[in-house]
């Protein structure tokens, strides 16, 4: 399975991974053309986007879609699809169902696995899982996964993917979190970091602590809302563009030190 220090991230002068950001899945292009059409300025220092058509694939190919992801990877930004494992819920077949519509029809570069378990016990199903996703993902060699614990899971997932969602929530929580001791024995660019409700002015403060904490993928929005439970009657905080976007990416972007 590739990492990402060997997949296009870019290196500082001490050939360290440098921060950079994953776009956790903005609205549909038609509802956020101005989001997906950001996605592709050159420059930006971008890991990964992810695909997420209705839950998932949806039931036929979506032409809107279809352009946004092309787009995306003529400008060398991987694309993964949004496979829900329902916190280990989700039946097998159907997650394996919906991932190999998602490589058939979007030609996917990976999967980002929302909603992952992070207990022990679960670790043996999400490893069956990613082996066979591994598979699916065979035109892409193997491609890149990302697991969305949205916690610290167990250390044993750390051998089963390229990245982990080790923090998903507010800014009120991030400021004050702590990392969990055994990630030191593993690189930035394993862990992904997705906060919203970051204030303008805590922008800075907020990329200290992704550094601190050993975050090598990051996503910051001053947006608020609730990712967890149903979509009905909430507000994905991650659906739109941060409105100092423009910040974000000459803070962390080519030729910025920490």
């Amino acid at each position: 399975m590739p990492h990402l220090t060997t997949t296009g991230t870019r290196l500082s002068a001490t050939g360290a991974a440098e921060l950079g950001i994953g776009i956790p899945g903005y609205a549909h292009p038609l509802l956020a053309p101005t989001e997906w059409g950001e996605l592709a300025r050159p420059g930006a220092p971008l890991h990964w986007a992810v695909l997420n058509v209705a839950d998932g694939p949806g039931t036929r190919p979506d032409p809107h879609c279809l352009e946004a992801a092309g787009r995306l990877r003529n400008a060398g930004v991987k694309v993964l699809g949004h496979l829900d494992l329902g916190h280990g819920s989700r039946p097998f077949g159907d997650l394996i169902g919906d991932a190999q519509r998602f490589a058939d029809w979007y030609r996917v570069d990976g999967f980002l696995l929302d909603h992952c378990p992070s207990g022990a016990a679960d670790l043996p199903a999400v490893r069956r899982a990613t082996a066979t996703l591994e598979v699916v993902l065979e035109h892409a060699d193997g491609g890149h996964l990302v697991l969305g614990h949205g916690v610290h899971p167990h250390p044993g997932y750390a051998g089963i993917a390229d990245q982990m969602v080790t923090f998903l929530g507010s800014w009120a929580d991030y400021r004050w979190s702590q990392v969990a001791e055994w990630t030191a024995d593993h690189p930035p660019e394993r862990f992904v970091h997705l906060v919203h409700g970051v204030p303008r002015t805590h922008l800075d403060e907020a990329v200290r602590i992704a550094r601190w904490q050993g975050a090598g993928t990051i996503f910051f929005t001053d947006r608020t809302g609730d990712r967890s439970g149903d979509r009905e009657g909430r507000t994905d905080p991650f659906a739109a563009l941060p409105g100092y976007w423009d910040e974000i990416v000459s803070r962390i972007g080519p030729g910025v030190s920490e």
